[in-house]
C-alpha cells in the first residue's frame, strides 16, 4: 500500500549540487546487433578509465545487467576534493584521457524466476553541475530496447537514493501533459529515511526535479525500512551518509552467494582502498565512513560480489587485499552484451 505523503516544508539547508537541463543522447543504431555479437562473444574486464559497456554477470540463480544510460566524467578536484592530487599522478589508469574520472550511470537489471527488478534509472535529461564534471545521458530506454526488455516487463523499480543521476528516467511526460511512470507495471520503492527529508525539502544536494520526479513519485511510491525484503531474495541495508537514506541492496543468489549493489557509497575504487576519502556531494561524512565500514565488512565475506555504478568499465567486482593488507576492488569478468551506448563529445 502506498504511504501517505506529508505536506512539504519550505526549508532548504544545502546547496543544490546537480542541476536539470537538456542533454544529448547518442542514438542506438541497428548496427548494434552485429557489434553485440562480436562484443558479447567473451567475458573480459574493461578499463577503469572508460565508460561502461552494457555488461551482464550471472551469480547463482540471478542475472544482473548494467543497463547504461549516461556517460559522466567527474572532476577530480570538484567531485573528490579529499583525494590528494598525488594519487591521480600515481594512478593514471584511474582517469579518462580527459584527466577526469569515467563514471557511467544507469540501472541494474536483476532477473530471476521470470521476474525483473530495476535498481535506479540513470541520469536521463539531467546534467551534472559544471563544478562536478560533465555528462550526457538519456539512453536507458533505448538500451533496454536493444536488450529486448520492454519497460512494462519490469515489475519493480527500487532506488538506492534520490540524486538526479539515479532517478532521471523515472517518469516521462504523456500526451496529456502529465508525468507518468516510465515503467508502467512497476512498483516504485524508496527508503522512508531517504524520501522524507527530500520531500520536506530539508536536503537539496542532488535533488531531482520537483515537478518532474518528486510530485509524480509521491503519488505512486512505496516506502521501506532497513532489512525489508523488497523483492524475492533482495533485502535492504540503509547506509546513510551520501544521502539521508541511501540504500544498499543485498541480493541473495543461492548457495551462500550474494551481490551488494552499493549505490554511491563509493564513487571510485580509490575509496575502497581509502574509505576515509569522502565525495564532494556527501551530506554526512561521518555517516559515509560508517556506511563504508559496514559495506566493506560484508564484501569481505566469501562468495560475495559487489556492483558499483560509477567504477568506469569495472562495475562488477569483489573485495581483495593489497600487499599492505588494505582492501581493494578486484574487477571480475562480465560479459559485454553491447558497447557503451553513449559517449561524451
Amino acid at each position: 500500500m502506498t504511504d501517505r505523503i506529508p505536506t512539504p516544508s519550505r526549508r532548504g539547508v544545502l546547496r543544490t549540487a546537480f542541476v536539470s537541463g537538456a542533454a544529448m543522447a547518442v542514438p542506438l543504431s541497428g548496427a548494434w546487433s552485429g557489434i553485440a555479437r562480436a562484443v558479447g562473444a567473451r567475458s573480459r574486464i574493461g578499463e577503469l578509465g572508460d565508460q561502461s559497456a552494457v555488461r551482464t554477470l550471472t551469480v547463482g540463480d540471478v542475472r544482473l545487467t548494467y543497463v547504461v544510460d549516461a556517460a559522466m566524467e567527474l572532476d577530480p578536484t570538484g567531485f573528490l576534493p579529499a583525494v590528494p592530487a598525488s594519487y591521480w599522478k600515481e594512478h593514471p589508469e584511474a582517469l579518462a584521457p580527459s584527466g577526469r574520472i569515467a563514471a557511467s550511470a544507469g540501472g541494474v537489471l536483476v532477473e530471476r524466476g521470470g521476474r525483473r527488478l530495476l535498481i535506479d534509472v540513470g541520469l536521463g535529461s539531467n546534467v551534472l553541475s559544471p563544478s562536478l564534471g560533465v555528462s550526457r545521458g538519456g539512453a536507458l530506454l533505448r538500451t533496454l530496447g536493444a536488450l529486448r526488455v520492454p519497460p512494462q516487463s519490469i515489475d519493480t523499480v527500487a532506488f538506492t537514493h534520490l540524486h538526479t543521476d539515479h532517478t532521471g528516467l523515472g517518469f516521462r511526460a504523456g500526451r496529456d501533459g502529465e508525468m507518468h511512470k516510465a515503467f508502467p507495471s512497476a512498483d516504485y520503492l524508496v527508503a522512508r529515511a531517504e524520501w522524507d527529508p527530500f520531500w520536506n525539502r530539508e536536503v537539496q544536494v542532488g535533488a531531482p526535479s520537483w515537478d518532474g520526479f518528486m510530485v509524480p513519485m509521491s503519488r505512486v511510491l512505496r516506502r521501506f525500512d532497513d532489512s525489508d525484503e523488497i523483492w524475492p531474495g533482495v533485502t535492504t541495508l540503509i547506509t546513510p551518509g551520501h544521502s539521508p537514506g541511501h540504500t544498499t541492496y543485498i541480493i541473495s543468489a543461492g548457495g551462500g552467494r550474494r551481490i551488494l549493489v552499493f549505490g554511491d557509497a563509493f564513487h571510485t575504487p580509490a575509496q575502497i582502498e581509502h574509505p576515509e576519502w569522502p565525495s564532494g556531494p556527501d551530506t554526512d561524512i561521518a555517516g559515509v565512513l560508517k556506511a563504508r565500514t559496514t559495506i566493506l565488512g560484508l564484501l569481505d565475506a566469501s562468495r560475495t560480489y559487489g556492483f558499483a555504478f560509477h567504477f568506469g568499465d569495472q562495475a562488477f567486482g569483489r573485495l581483495a587485499q593489497t600487499r599492505d593488507g588494505n582492501p581493494r576492488w578486484r574487477p571480475v569478468p562480465a560479459r559485454a552484451l553491447l558497447p557503451t551506448p553513449i559517449r561524451l563529445p
